[in-house]
């Protein structure tokens, strides 16, 4: 066998690796329960869109998601909104302590959301931005925003100063700058970082789950109500971990151009 075959076989082989547990979920999604408990099987018997009735038909259940694109989307806005400048500042200026500051962005990424579990619930509770979709939101941005910072400083690193100058010798206010050349020249930043933003949102579930109760609680914990006295409905639980992945799909799709020049540029 030819090194060239034996790559391709390697690469096929781990590619359908990744996705046996994607078919699984769906495999499971169209089963029923007696099916999923009794057999196994590689296709469903008694194909069925049960599970997935339930999640449509259900308030409870199609509300976790609405919820969950809520927030997410409200964090991605908030992130892009606070690391543009962020970074903008620290890749063209130098002012004491920047590096230090840089340094303790990165180090609340290194921190698991447990440690600022306590803060953030009695400061929502206090303030009243409890079970409320822009608290979510809000914690999330502690650990998208200083990736953010960290991927789009290393984007506008690699735009020359020149472009700034010019645009101030032809009278081009700052804002104006920013946003009609600048911003365009570092969209694939931006594209990354909001990809980045979203998944870290949208799996995290520790702060989104604690913070919230009924009102604006995410799919991630609604899920786990499956488990009652009868055991766990594996089939509506299946269904609705496909629909979890089909956002994040959608996303990947939109900003795949972007993170693959993320990837060649060497900064994600």
């Amino acid at each position: 066998m030819t090194h060239s075959k034996r790559r391709g076989f390697g690469i096929t082989f781990y590619i359908l690796l990744l996705l046996l547990p994607i078919y699984w979920l769906l495999n499971m999604s169209f089963k029923t329960n007696q099916e999923i408990l009794s057999s196994l099987t590689l296709w469903p018997q008694n194909f069925t869109f049960h599970n997935y009735a339930v999640i449509f038909t259900d308030p409870s259940w199609y509300d976790g998601y609405i919820n969950s694109m809520i927030y997410v989307s409200i964090n991605v806005v908030i992130t892009l909104l606070v690391s543009l400048p962020a970074a903008y500042a620290f890749s063209r200026y130098k002012f004491v302590g920047d590096k230090h500051l840089f340094f303790w962005l990165l180090s609340n990424r290194m921190a698991p959301p447990a440690v600022f579990l306590l803060p953030f619930f009695q400061l929502y509770s206090s303030i009243g931005l409890f079970d409320t979709h822009i608290a979510v939101a809000l914690a999330h941005c502690l650990f998208n925003v200083p990736l953010a910072v960290w991927i789009l400083e290393g984007f506008i690193s690699g735009v020359p100063r020149e472009y700034d100058e010019m645009a101030y010798i032809d009278g081009y206010s700052f804002p104006r700058f920013f946003i009609k050349i600048f911003i365009p020249m570092i969209r694939s930043g931006i594209g990354v970082s909001a990809f980045f933003a979203f998944m870290f949102s949208w799996v995290e579930l520790l702060l989104a789950r604690t913070l919230t109760s009924v009102d604006a609680q995410p799919i991630g914990a609604i899920m786990t109500r499956t488990v009652g006295a009868s055991g766990i409905d594996w089939g509506v639980l299946a269904a609705a971990g496909v629909l979890t992945i089909i956002p994040g799909l959608l996303v990947v799709w939109f900003v795949r151009n972007h993170v693959a020049t993320g990837f060649a540029l060497g900064r994600v």
